[in-house]
């Protein structure tokens, strides 16, 4: 829903808003936030609140630390959680330099670029997100353990899905903030927990992304337990994917879903890094259903990007590699930029790949094209690569390759 700058005044006025926070990420997609008081909105809205930004990652150093934010009038969001008198809600932001230049490191803004490129072409793309997280109870001290909140496997019920309650109450928490989950269930691994939601325009679902990890681990934290959205938390368990939807619209009304397909798969290897950003990553890599090489099939969950099965007009594909580690904004920019690749220059997707690669042998595996097996790989490949030097800011690649 779009609200005017009055609009948003007026609600915080009437609706008895004591705190604003304006949130935004830093450079691998970690939310931050500060609290203004309600009579500091119209100075944000007009000049932007200053920060110091010299330690927050890759946002510069000492000599030249102030940034400002600019709130985002349309993604308002109470916090449920929080008092329902003295509310306190959050705003997105904008991030510029005080001269008035637009911040290269944004990676909101990235993202912002890549959808008028995109909706320039004439593509108008859509993005929904299947988030997987571990639950874990505390310790006696209140310190985080490795200990499951339940044993229970893949769609269980309860009472061996102890989950049951904590994904509802995560559901009806979004639902009260505008967000409209579409399905959770228990995962493959012990207290291993999915919630997916249906497709939105690529800014609102990064934002959805982002806000989804901090109600998560928020309505876990209130229940006792820690959330863990890291890519292998257990080592002989299924890791955590971040499992990305992606779908178009053409003002031509053209089906370029295939062709964005082959411009995802030409350029996956050079995104790897900002897709898995950290070295356990790569754990989870060609191990319970995660993949680990270069194809595509349809409904096959062995592949790369599958196609999933759909009725009526509603056709996706979805990309399999990602985890939840990732930052939303460069990773559905990065997808925007390829499947654009794909379609400006008429790529030809190969055969399905209808095998199960995690059962098939060594002669057959050897025809595929494996993804960047290690951070230090996946490194070299997005170095090496033209596509990403000129999409991501060559600070964003430097931090990414040498923290």
């Amino acid at each position: 829903m779009k609200y005017s700058k009055q609009e948003i005044l007026q609600y915080v006025s009437e609706e008895d808003v004591k705190f604003i926070r304006l949130a935004f990420c830093d450079v691998f997609g970690k939310q931050k936030n500060i609290s203004i008081m309600p009579e500091e909105l119209p100075h944000a809205f007009e000049d932007g609140i200053a920060i110091d930004a010299s330690a927050i990652a890759g946002f510069g150093d000492e000599t030249h630390s102030d940034l400002l934010l600019h709130p985002d009038a349309d993604t308002l969001m109470p916090l449920p959680w929080r008092p329902e008198h003295g509310r306190v809600v959050r705003l997105f932001c904008n991030i510029s330099y005080p001269d008035g230049r637009a911040f290269e490191c944004d990676t909101r803004s990235i993202l912002k670029k890549a959808i008028q490129v995109a909706d320039k072409a004439g593509i108008h793309f859509y993005f929904g997100a299947e988030q997987e997280f571990y639950l874990f109870t505390v310790s006696e001290t209140g310190e985080a353990t490795k200990n499951p909140y339940d044993n229970a496997g893949y769609m269980d019920i309860a009472p061996d899905d102890r989950g049951e309650n904590i994904r509802r109450e995560i559901c009806l928490t979004l639902e009260q903030m505008g967000i409209y989950p579409e399905r959770s269930h228990h995962e493959q691994g012990p207290g291993q927990n999915e919630i997916d939601f249906r497709y939105s325009d690529p800014l609102t679902a990064a934002d959805n992304a982002m806000t989804f990890q901090t109600v998560v681990k928020t309505v876990a934290g209130c229940n006792g337990l820690i959330a863990d959205f890291s890519p292998k938390p257990l080592a002989d368990k299924p890791g955590n994917g971040f499992h990305i939807n992606i779908s178009a619209k053409a003002d031509d009304n053209s089906d370029y879903l295939h062709q964005i397909i082959a411009g995802i798969l030409a350029k996956v290897c050079d995104m790897t890094l900002f897709l898995n950003p950290l070295n356990c990553s790569y754990q989870r890599f060609g191990n319970d259903k995660a993949p680990q090489y270069i194809s595509w099939s349809s409904e096959n969950r062995s592949q790369l990007i599958r196609i999933p099965a759909a009725v009526g007009k509603y056709r996706r594909a979805e990309l399999r590699s990602p985890d939840p580690t990732a930052n939303s904004y460069l990773a559905f920019a990065l997808m925007i930029y390829a499947g654009l690749y794909g379609i400006q220059n008429h790529l030809q997707l190969a055969e399905p790949t209808d095998i199960n690669l995690y059962k098939a042998n060594a002669d057959v595996l050897s025809k595929f094209k494996m993804l960047p097996s290690s951070l230090k790989d996946a490194c070299e490949s997005a170095l090496n690569s033209d596509f990403i030097k000129q999409h991501i800011p060559n600070e964003i690649l430097e931090i990414y390759c040498n923290r």
